[in-house]
């Protein structure tokens, strides 16, 4: 008798936590979750429907109601260089972000760990710069593109990413360092480790959240960027995706919205598997930093 009756209280406790939990935590965030995914919804119905459906101004936007068709897919790869300009805004990304988080690591940890007149105020400075519009520094970095003889050619993009990237990645990296017990290194430098030893054995595999960060915030703007992939690369075969779907799908007041949004759909890809991946070290390494 007694067992029964702590098992309906535990029942009942648990249903309680459970009403709780409903009303408290899930029904509240349930809207902001919709919010953020009603856009990916609705890029994937457009792309499913057919063009008589998506023209009907009868018809409802939200849902498909003529069944779902893979046309505007099939029109992406059998009459447009799509996958071209995927593995162009492939290898532009993961190079420029190669490329900054090596460059923005040697510069973070000389902000973050030497004390040298200055230091702090070039932190700063170089937290500033990410906060130049790129619309500003596309005119110069055109100049200097010409003058490399990198126009209408991936390394023009790849060169003049960082410009941007490695601003933010320094400062995020620089608070993330600050969180690494600068003891460890020293005992790594009285065993015999160079400074540059200690902070490759030492304290880049303690700070790998903070590097995975850097890296997926790099990727991220340069998977997504417009402005330089329209200015310095000319050729059809040589553009990205952002600037390829753009171009060719849109021509004067005709918007092939099926295929726009099908390449949205492929082009957001990439970007959700690596959030997925690496998305507890993401938001470690932002939290950490931020902190600091």
């Amino acid at each position: 008798m007694n067992n029964a009756i702590a098992i309906g209280r535990v029942r009942r406790t648990r249903r309680r936590r459970a009403l709780r939990a409903l009303f408290t935590i899930y029904l509240p965030v349930l809207p902001y979750v919709l919010f953020a995914l009603f856009p990916l919804y609705f890029m994937l119905v457009t792309s499913l429907k057919s063009n008589a459906e998506l023209y009907d101004v009868h018809s409802v936007p939200f849902w498909i109601a003529e069944g779902i068709t893979a046309s505007h897919y099939t029109l992406l790869s059998a009459e447009t260089p799509f996958w071209d300009w995927f593995a162009n805004s492939l290898i532009v990304s993961v190079t420029a972000t190669a490329i900054s988080v090596v460059l923005s690591v040697l510069a973070a940890y000389p902000l973050a760990r030497l004390r040298f007149p200055g230091a702090d105020s070039f932190g700063v400075a170089v937290f500033i710069t990410y906060l130049v519009p790129p619309s500003l520094l596309f005119l110069p970095l055109s100049s200097v593109v010409n003058w490399l003889g990198l126009s209408d050619s991936l390394w023009s993009l790849v060169v003049t990413y960082p410009t941007f990237l490695v601003p933010f990645c320094t400062w995020l990296l620089m608070g993330y360092f600050r969180t690494v017990p600068k003891e460890i290194e020293e005992c790594a430098m009285l065993d015999g480790c160079s400074r540059f030893q200690s902070m490759l054995r030492i304290l880049l595999p303690a700070a790998v959240p903070g590097l995975i960060c850097a890296a997926l915030f790099a990727f991220t703007l340069s998977w997504n960027e417009f402005l330089y992939a329209l200015v310095f690369v000319s050729p059809a075969e040589l553009k990205t995706m952002t600037v390829g779907v753009f171009s060719e799908l849109i021509r004067g007041d005709i918007y092939y919205w099926g295929s726009l949004m099908a390449g949205a759909c492929i082009g957001s890809i990439p970007i959700v598997i690596a959030y997925v991946l690496f998305l507890d070290y993401y938001v470690s390494g932002l939290t950490s930093g931020a902190i600091k």
